[in-house]
């Protein structure tokens, strides 16, 4: 937690001192929520990719948008983004989801193209994150055995594959798209792409489980 607000501070002070000496037009700030719909994506031991259903989320991302040159811009910021996912198991009548609560600090370049001669742009970007899970819940509907006690309990983070159900961080890239209005307001789609294993102690080449993200939001800069 203390690598992740040590992150986040140095991301806003360099983007705060960058602001200062940037001359190509004014530095703006920015606030974007909505729905995200989580995943996990399972890579088996013989190197076959798989998902599970999506979940329904949330996320808030504040941003600062620093222009680099004519159409491009750097953005910083910092969210809380909701992940995780769902699987259901027909024969057995079952189902488990999982929602888990993370800090992320994304890092975007973004390029922008106007749109006519009113101020509105069309933008897309990308760049790498970094996230730290905070709380989850997994909860398990229908009898799946001694693995999935059905009912609701919190999700245990860590390195230790015999204690813990996921690791509490996360790497990965993001992609991002959407219009901005002249008038401050945009709208957007994102896709998080999880690089890290998720599984405690999951290194070895023994498959592998990754998040993935798509999301949807409405937001304004000033």
């Amino acid at each position: 937690m203390k690598k992740i607000a040590l992150l986040a501070a140095g991301f806003l002070i360099g983007s705060a001192a960058f602001a200062q000496t940037s001359s190509v037009s004014p530095v703006k700030w920015g606030l974007k929520a909505g729905v995200s719909l989580p995943k996990y994506h399972f890579t088996d031991t013989d190197g076959d990719d798989l998902e599970s259903e999506a979940n329904t989320n949330f996320h808030v991302t504040g941003y600062a948008d620093i222009p680099v040159s004519n159409g491009f811009s750097f953005q910083p910021g910092i969210s809380l983004q909701g992940k995780g996912g769902k699987q259901t198991y027909n024969a057995l009548n079952g189902e488990v989801k999982d929602n888990s609560l993370y800090i992320e600090i994304p890092v975007n370049l973004v390029g922008k193209l106007p749109l006519g001669a009113t101020g509105t742009n069309l933008y897309l970007g990308a760049g790498p994150y970094a996230a730290f899970a905070v709380s989850g819940e997994r909860k398990v509907s229908g009898n799946l055995g001694e693995a999935f006690a059905e009912g609701t309990r919190d999700l245990s983070y860590g390195d230790d594959a015999s204690e813990n159900d996921l690791k509490r961080g996360d790497f990965g890239v993001n992609f991002i798209g959407g219009i901005q209005l002249n008038s401050g307001f945009n709208v957007g789609a994102g896709y998080g792409l999880g690089l890290s294993d998720l599984r405690p102690g999951g290194e070895g080449g023994n498959g592998k489980v990754t998040n993935r993200v798509l999301s949807f939001s409405v937001g304004y800069s000033f």
